[in-house]
């Protein structure tokens, strides 16, 4: 590998592994007069020392919805644009409507189903952006203008092409379970590999490579990936979500409960939104848990670690949760009637990061018996 130092001056260095962690960046896009507007990322986002007057935001995503609230309450105007129908439209409709709920009470503007067409302007001074919505085009005016609207992968420039290091349809590294990419000896860690973009996710790809260079045979496969959008109230999950759950086939018991149900978050005069899990259906197996409730995400850990046991939701249902807090909400939700959702189940292609391979071979050994 050869690199450039500070000074100038070149240097060659040799070894047996390459690790690429090279990250992403946010992705500025095509947009006419968007490079030029110099539109902030959440990068200089975080480093204003201003309260920007007007923000404008493309993209209603998880980084997009965090900033806008947090913009919002510190006194700036915001306009969020997504080209979708709904903010996290890959989430659960409840959750989405929740957030839409939390957005209007907060007094920002979304504009949902909205084509950027063109933007003018810089950002920091004032910033014009021309949209289409609904066959109807209007222009939006602020001080700012923040682009959250997806990522691209840092690859450029690397050499990776010369060394034999193949990269998807998407620009990511091609890496296997282990992390390998399709050069020997070259690894990829983090979200350059395509992995889910957490920096949760990112420790956890090392340990994967660390472990396999250290001769193991450390997989990402059924890995749990948990997240936690930090709004207020958080918006936390682990598992499978409903969608998730209809997509795949599997059968579940939706067990969920009012907000007047966790005590501790009425003697904080707390809403909490959601809180509901998902068991399977013929088992007490908890295949997902959300929470859309203040501390939602130290809630959802709970959970997580109830998961990675393997231990049956009625281990919570007997469970005696200190009084009051947030977690005592977990034995009421899972002592409540559940409803059940049955869809077409097809085991076969069961692909769950909460059922590994052992525990389907358990349960068609038992229904085999």
């Amino acid at each position: 590998m050869e690199v450039t130092l500070s000074d100038g001056t070149l240097r060659q260095l040799r070894g047996t592994n390459v690790i690429v962690s090279t990250g992403t960046r946010a992705a500025v896009g095509a947009i006419p007069g968007l490079a030029e507007a110099q539109p902030l990322t959440h990068i200089e986002a975080l480093e204003l020392d201003e309260v920007p007057e007007h923000l404008l935001v493309i993209g209603g995503g998880y980084i997009g919805i965090e900033l806008s609230q947090t913009m919002r309450r510190f006194g700036s105007k915001v306009s969020v644009i997504e080209r979708n129908d709904r903010l996290l439209h890959r989430e659960d409709p409840d959750v989405i409507e929740v957030l839409r709920s939390l957005f209007a009470d907060d007094g920002i503007d979304t504009l949902l189903n909205a084509r950027i067409k063109r933007i003018s302007g810089k950002s920091g001074q004032s910033v014009s952006i021309v949209i289409e919505q609904n066959g109807t085009e209007k222009t939006l005016e602020g001080s700012h203008v923040l682009v959250a609207a997806g990522r691209t992968p840092n690859t450029e420039g690397l050499g990776l092409e010369l060394a034999g290091v193949e990269l998807t349809n998407r620009g990511y590294l091609k890496v296997n379970e282990r992390l390998q990419t399709t050069a020997p000896g070259v690894w990829a860690i983090g979200e350059v590999a395509g992995s889910p973009q957490f920096t949760h996710i990112s420790v956890d790809d090392f340990r994967v490579v660390r472990d396999n260079l250290g001769g193991g045979n450390r997989v990402t496969n059924g890995r749990q990936v948990p997240f936690c959008l930090f709004t207020d109230p958080e918006f936390a999950r682990v598992g499978l979500s409903e969608n998730e759950a209809k997509a795949r086939g599997i059968a579940y018991r939706l067990l969920k409960i009012p907000m007047e149900a966790v005590l501790h978050a009425r003697t904080l005069s707390e809403n909490t939104r959601i809180f509901e899990a998902l068991v399977e259906l013929n088992g007490d197996r908890i295949l997902g848990f959300t929470a859309l409730a203040v501390d939602g995400g130290e809630i959802m850990s709970s959970v997580q670690i109830a998961m990675i046991a393997g231990l049956p939701y009625t281990a919570f249902r007997d469970a005696i949760l200190t009084h009051p807090t947030l977690a005592e909400g977990l034995g009421a939700l899972f002592s409540s009637e559940p409803s059940t959702v049955n869809v077409k189940v097809d085991e076969n292609k069961i692909v769950s990061d909460v059922r590994d391979e052992a525990h389907l071979n358990a349960r068609r050994a038992t229904r085999g018996k």
